[in-house]
């Protein structure tokens, strides 16, 4: 007996189908898909997210030093002559910024091995920045993971719509709690 659902797919395209739900669920929020779909996405979610919530913390804020090139009220760069050549000109800026221990740097990129980039399009943009790519991982470790801090699994929720009309297969609305 099999550990897991085969979905009627080859490995590769079961492997895919999972990544895009698991990622369109963990982005959105919920989603509706078949109940055996369901039941594979939530087990895939929930180690994600139990995670996330375990490396959540574990971090060490550093400040550092960084070249930053000066702009004008235009957002571009100022230039100066320096020996007949234009050389933008840079400021010296000290930023802090989270530095990952080495079990959560392995978390996330475990999470980027898994997740597909995250794209949206905004009609009320015109040109090369109507897509804006969103930071998955970022959500996971800043917005998804305090959620479910004090939860011990469990993280999502499958409710039962109704059969649907093709071929009368259950479908549900999978849901994170």
């Amino acid at each position: 007996m099999a550990g897991y659902r085969k979905l009627g797919r080859t490995s590769s395209q079961r492997k895919a189908l999972l990544r895009n739900q698991v990622t369109s669920l963990l982005f959105n929020g919920k989603m509706v898909t078949t109940e055996q779909k369901a039941k594979e996405v939530r087990s895939i979610a929930e180690k994600f997210i139990t995670l996330a919530v375990k490396e959540k913390d574990n971090y060490e804020t550093v400040t550092v030093k960084s070249k930053v090139a000066r702009k004008d009220k235009d957002g571009k760069r100022i230039k100066e002559v320096v020996d007949g050549k234009k050389v933008t000109v840079f400021d010296e800026v000290e930023k802090t910024i989270k530095k990952d221990n080495p079990s959560r740097l392995h978390a996330r990129r475990q999470m980027m091995a898994f997740f597909y980039p995250v794209k949206k399009y905004d009609a009320s943009v015109k040109g090369r920045k109507a897509v804006k790519e969103y930071d998955l991982i970022a959500k996971m470790f800043d917005e998804i993971a305090p959620k479910y801090e004090k939860r011990n699994g469990g993280y999502t929720r499958i409710v039962k719509i109704g059969q649907r009309k093709g071929d009368a297969a259950m479908e549900v609305l999978i849901e994170l709690v």
